[in-house]
């Protein structure tokens, strides 16, 4: 089953109705979820989130060496790069992504200082305690093994290490059900919640360092991504098929709607080893 739901969500982002799709409407650059303000456009908002998971780290130099995992078009190893001079080790599970990662870092001449490794983060290639921080944005969501993906990240850090990350997640009071058009779209059995990761991380001795709960973004990123979608529908049905788009905004309207309805959740996580 969990082999089965790491082809699917391999074969989805490696298609190029996916690819033209996030690389156009989505960010380009980065790819989850955006901190907006009064008509801040997606990009910007989602640059913003990274911006914002930078300045709640603990200090970043050039000696530090970061894992992002899942780390789509590598947009935040290239800010944590240039901003600090550190290393970063990009996983990530599809080709597609994982080339314009590569060609980005490139052209922004932070080839010498960003590793990409093609790869799923249940079962990392890296040894134990290797890095400092581990960065993850909205990727926990993909796994149906939440509390594996939890114990490698754990894994892979060292001693004292920090684990930061965003994930879209279901509200800690979510009625049983209410998500089933959410799940159907992305191929899930369940999704996380910020009181499970807090158990996940209890079990592992983590400390809680910040919980930063912001439901609303949610609702403002998809609803945006949603509108720029039907803004550019022509142009968008030229480099993905026409069958895509409208199921994406299908699923778009879901996100939104369970969101209006209190029954999703997004947020900044923190917890150290």
């Amino acid at each position: 089953m969990q082999e089965d739901l790491l082809n699917k969500t391999k074969s989805y982002y490696d298609s190029q109705d996916a690819d033209e799709f996030y690389h156009t409407i989505w960010g380009g650059e980065d790819i989850h979820i955006g901190l907006y303000g009064n008509d801040t456009p997606i990009r910007e908002a989602s640059r913003k989130t990274v911006i914002r998971m930078a300045e709640l780290l603990p200090a970043v130099d050039e000696q530090t060496h970061i894992l992002d995992m899942g780390a789509g078009y590598g947009g935040a190893a290239r800010y944590l790069a240039s901003k600090y001079g550190c290393k970063v080790d990009c996983l990530n599970l599809s080709t597609t992504e994982n080339a314009r990662n590569e060609e980005k870092n490139q052209a922004a001449g932070l080839a010498d200082k960003i590793n990409v490794i093609e790869g799923n983060f249940e079962g990392m290639p890296f040894e134990d305690e290797t890095y400092d921080i581990v960065w993850m944005q909205d990727a926990i969501l993909h796994s149906n093994q939440k509390q594996k993906v939890f114990e490698e990240a754990y894994r892979v850090m060292k001693p004292g290490g920090t684990f930061i990350f965003t994930d879209p997640m279901q509200a800690d009071d979510c009625p049983d059900g209410v998500l089933q058009p959410v799940l159907d779209r992305i191929h899930l059995e369940e999704m996380g919640s910020v009181a499970r990761y807090r158990e996940f991380a209890t079990s592992l001795n983590m400390e809680e360092v910040n919980v930063m709960e912001m439901p609303e973004q949610l609702v403002n990123h998809y609803s945006n991504v949603l509108n720029g979608l039907n803004q550019h529908y022509d142009e968008v049905i030229n480099k993905s098929s026409k069958e895509y788009v409208d199921k994406m905004k299908q699923g778009l309207q879901h996100w939104i709607n369970a969101g209006k309805q209190g029954y999703l959740n997004w947020g900044i996580l923190i917890f150290k080893k």
